[in-house]
């Protein structure tokens, strides 16, 4: 297969009223024909989001051009906005730069950059998926809610961590229970 595949490089730059630094990121293989809603879809799972009822919407490196599924906003999306589901990534160039936001509340913003060289996908992951796939990433991620543990209030302290480290745990590995 010829070298027809973008490689997307997506950072975390912040979400949650936090900037994030190191960023966080994922480098992404996507074909021309993948739409951005199939792009949005990727990049949260790669960045561990399981709350995916939240709008979204993609900025152009023009400041001016937006891109979402138009049929989540109920006929509110901002003017002009262009339908996620049916925008290609082939109007993207090399080298540009353009922002993704998950969740307008919380506001998951991202910078994607297009890499300078179209790749293959048969050398980069070793087959030619449905859909656009990370194949490369680094970073903490941060809970889409910032919670800390399963019950985290926000407000709460730090639960004691038990005594003996994996003592808590059932004796399936060795060094638990």
């Amino acid at each position: 297969m010829a070298r027809t595949w973008l490689s997307v490089r997506v950072e975390l730059v912040s979400g949650h009223g936090a900037d994030l630094w190191p960023r966080p990121g994922r480098i992404f293989a996507a074909a021309r024909t993948h739409s951005f809603t199939q792009l949005a879809a990727a990049v949260n799972h790669a960045f561990g989001r399981w709350d995916l009822a939240h709008l979204h919407l993609f900025t152009l490196s023009d400041g001016v051009t937006k891109v979402s599924p138009l049929e989540w906003w109920g006929g509110e999306a901002p003017d002009g906005t262009l339908d996620g589901s049916s925008t290609k990534l082939s109007r993207l160039q090399p080298g540009e730069q353009f922002a993704y936001v998950f969740d307008m509340g919380d506001d998951w913003a991202h910078i994607c950059t297009v890499g300078g060289q179209r790749i293959d996908p048969l050398e980069e992951l070793g087959e030619v998926p449905d859909n656009p796939v990370p194949y490369w990433g680094w970073g903490s991620l941060p809970d889409q809610y910032a919670r800390r543990w399963d019950g985290d209030d926000g407000e709460a302290r730090l639960p004691k961590r038990p005594a003996r480290g994996t003592g808590d745990l059932p004796p399936i590995l060795p060094g638990w229970g």
